[in-house]
């Protein structure tokens, strides 16, 4: 509960920190400062606690004792064994002038100047090749902050000794990095759309990690691949079911470089060793990865851009990812594409899972081709229909399609999920009973009236391979029918209540006086009409 607290009040005081920026700039580009100044407080923080362990063996009473006691060290003849031990562990070393410590201390002191921390940016990125441009998303010197150098500074010293609340001293990675993932859904929900380049809702994501996780929890080395990873948050979900989390190795690629960045913030803040990150900032469809190292997966959890353009050049066809389904998916829905480039990065026995639109299910042509390749080959294990409006990029139903590279059977199970769900302002919502109901069907894998169906293959043969869920699970709810008998007393009765309250409120009317002429004149019109 302690933990839970502790999350809270370290959540309370990072979102605190958009209000000084929400005024000047909208969510999208506010995200940056402030998450990316939050990473550097992080970075920095760590730094001085493992400064002071190494000199005394304990942790520091603060910060302020932490940055006094790496001042004085420095001045020691083993400062440079020092740095080099620090060095080694953190792949980085901070001065102490450029230290989030002596930062803040410095806006408390009006003595603030933002090109102290631009040259701390740059220190980082020139440190090691894991933070190379991780911070070029953040304009120090952008009139968004105010007009002026001084303006501009004051604001980002405001920033700073806003996030200088927060604790992360008494704050363990698990803490802080679901603090970092509360801060990356808050910006998901104000950007709207936009979100959907980076951010994929906690309960399809839960779904999505629960079924692929699911037979190697127990799995040392567990290897982990999104190919469209967004804020690596998908990925990250295998820590909180896999019984050696501290194993995991993560593979992820980013098209877009702001949220590559984002990811691999978001990767050293849970915790992730840097021997662990596997992270790449590149195309995911044009040019195939990984190659050289590692190149399949116990798990795949994707939810790439819905029907997105992409090449589909003929030269594809000799690509070992879409060579044998003799067609490419359509260069106007790049949906399969994504989804076969998931499948060949999967080890024999992993399991895939992939967040698409129903179109998917029983679109035809070159579609419907892989469709039935995949169906033929036993790839297809289940397929989930999700609720509407879960995401903030679309409002269309999605599904989650469930894949297997080698198994016995070809038989597919379909759940019909799309009536489990909260209503919410902006965006519906998936509870963790929704959750929960989901899992028991999808582990029982059988048949269950209005909610799930297990479809042989001949079952789906005669279906023509199509998919769509309605064509097996039958959630239409008849109507009561209407006993036309009930109906005409009903009707009567009412006819009669309403007759007695008209009645009743003649009687008041004709009960009224006026010396008014005119008022007593049009009161017995009124009489008249109602009477009449």
């Amino acid at each position: 509960m302690a933990e839970v607290e502790n999350s809270k009040d370290l959540i309370s005081v990072l979102w605190s920190g958009a209000d000084i920026l929400r005024s000047k700039m909208d969510a999208n580009e506010y995200k940056d400062y402030l998450l990316g100044i939050v990473f550097y407080k992080y970075l920095s923080d760590s730094f001085l606690i493992k400064v002071y362990d190494l000199i005394y063996d304990e942790r520091p009473e603060n910060l302020l004792v932490a940055l006094d006691a790496y001042r004085e060290a420095l001045e020691d003849e083993s400062a440079g064994e020092l740095q080099e031990q620090l060095r080694s562990e953190f792949h980085y070393v901070i001065e102490p002038e450029l230290t989030y410590t002596c930062f803040a201390d410095e806006a408390r002191n009006n003595a603030f100047q933002r090109e102290q921390l631009q040259k701390a940016f740059n220190n980082i990125e020139q440190s090691d090749p894991l933070f190379a441009d991780l911070f070029t998303d953040i304009d120090l010197y952008s009139n968004r902050l105010g007009t002026g150098d001084q303006k501009q500074s004051d604001t980002i010293a405001n920033l700073i000794l806003e996030i200088d609340k927060a604790d992360l001293l008494d704050s363990d990675a698990e803490i802080l990095g679901n603090a970092y993932e509360y801060l990356i859904g808050q910006f998901a929900s104000e950007t709207g759309k936009k979100a959907g380049e980076f951010y994929t809702p906690q309960a399809v994501s839960k779904i999505l990690t629960k079924i692929a996780i699911a037979g190697q929890e127990d799995k040392k080395g567990l290897s982990v691949y999104d190919p469209c990873m967004g804020s690596g948050s998908l990925m990250l979900n295998a820590k909180k079911y896999a019984v050696h989390p501290g194993y995991i190795k993560y593979y992820g690629q980013e098209l877009n470089t702001s949220t590559y960045n984002l990811a691999r913030m978001n990767m050293f803040l849970h915790g992730i060793a840097p021997e662990n990150q596997m992270l790449r900032n590149g195309d995911t469809l044009d040019g195939d990865w990984p190659t050289g190292e590692e190149t399949d997966f116990n798990m795949v959890l994707m939810n790439p851009p819905y029907s997105a353009k992409w090449s589909a050049a003929a030269g594809f066809l000799q690509d070992e990812r879409f060579s044998d389904y003799g067609v490419l998916a359509p260069k106007s829905k790049a949906d399969y594409a994504f989804l076969l480039h998931g499948l060949y990065h999967l080890k024999s026995h992993g399991t895939m899972a992939i967040v698409l639109p129903h179109g998917v299910l029983f679109r035809g042509a070159a579609e419907g081709k892989i469709r039935e390749k995949l169906l033929r080959s036993g790839n297809i294990y289940a397929v989930i229909g999700l609720p509407a409006n879960l995401f903030y990029n679309t409002s269309i139903p999605t599904c989650i399609v469930v894949l297997k590279k080698h198994r016995e059977g070809r038989d597919v199970l379909f759940i019909d999920a799309s009536k489990k769900f909260e209503k919410g302002k902006k965006q519906n919502a998936m509870t963790d009973e929704h959750i929960d109901a989901v899992m028991t069907l999808y582990n029982n894998r059988e048949t269950v009236e209005k909610e799930a169906y297990l479809a042989s293959f001949e079952d789906i043969e005669e279906n023509d391979f199509n998919l769509n869920i309605p064509r097996y699970v039958d959630n239409f709810e008849q109507e009561e029918e209407i006993d036309l008998n009930d109906l005409l007393k009903s009707m009567t009765e009412t006819d009669q209540e309403l007759e007695q309250t008209q009645s009743g409120f003649l009687g008041l009317l004709k009960e009224l006086t006026s010396t008014d002429e005119a008022i007593m004149t049009s009161l017995n019109d009124l009489i008249g009409k109602i009477g009449g």
